[in-house]
């Protein structure tokens, strides 16, 4: 009962707020330009590396990405793996102009409606933890309001899944680090990038630290990379974001 009054509550939330423009602006940002785009994340902690920046102002940070040239920002939401929190997004939407993403293991549509009105654009969406059933209403969900959605997948039969969605996905990551091991290998996911419609942009996560990444990602029809330990642990994070920048998109 408590769920559902939750639901209600969010309903109601984003309906004053009105229709949102949010997958509008998400796909815009990953395809604006000519070159490869930089979403920079919010990340205090992760499993993998434990602490990188404890003490993030999330909004202050957010700030000086977007100063830096990103053309979207990702929050990670996850309290306990990752140290974040709805807050956190509700601040960097409410200062940065860029489109704003959450981050987090979302598996019902009540956790979509929160983003929506916490701000974001669109959500990530892990095609890993969810059945072909929860992701399709997950997409539909997102798509229903508004909100864009970024569908992560880490092999061949998720990139199935996620192209045979009823609704297509905003966009599709591809996320380089193996959740079982945490090892990264930006090499291993180049096929899977050159694999992905045109149509549909291409997201690389995970792994991506310095301009020849982006380079690589680029050759293999990266539209978008995804980056957060790189900066969070840089000391000016709008240096960091600027050296990812200005590198050509390749297409596919």
């Amino acid at each position: 009962m408590e769920a559902r009054s939750r639901h209600t509550e969010l309903e109601h939330a984003a309906a004053e707020r009105g229709a949102s423009q949010g997958a509008v602006a998400w796909a815009s940002a990953l395809r604006s330009g000519r070159d490869v785009a930089v979403v920079a994340e919010v990340k205090r902690r992760s499993p993998s590396a434990g602490a990188i920046a404890p003490g993030l102002d999330p909004a202050a940070y957010a700030h000086g990405c977007a100063l830096g040239g990103a053309r979207a920002i990702s929050v990670l939401t996850e309290p306990s793996g990752f140290g974040g929190s709805i807050e956190d997004l509700r601040a960097v939407a409410d200062t940065v102009q860029v489109p704003v993403l959450r981050k987090d293991f979302l598996f019902d549509p009540t956790q979509v409606l929160e983003a929506l009105v916490a701000g974001a654009a669109a959500v990530l969406l892990i095609a890993r933890f969810l059945a072909d059933e929860q992701l399709a209403e997950l997409v539909e969900t997102a798509t229903a309001i508004g909100v864009g959605s970024l569908v992560e997948i880490h092999d061949d039969r998720e990139l199935e899944r996620a192209l045979a969605l009823a609704q297509a996905p905003t966009a599709i990551g591809v996320n380089a680090r193996d959740l079982s091991t945490f090892r990264v290998d930006l090499r291993a996911i180049e096929h899977l990038l050159t694999q992905i419609p045109p149509e549909i942009p291409a997201v690389a996560e995970s792994g991506v630290a310095v301009h020849g990444d982006v380079v690589s990602l680029a050759a293999a029809g990266a539209d978008a990379v995804l980056v957060g330990t790189a900066i969070a642990r840089s000391a000016d994070p709008e240096t960091t974001v600027r050296e990812l920048t200005g590198v050509p998109r390749r297409g596919r």
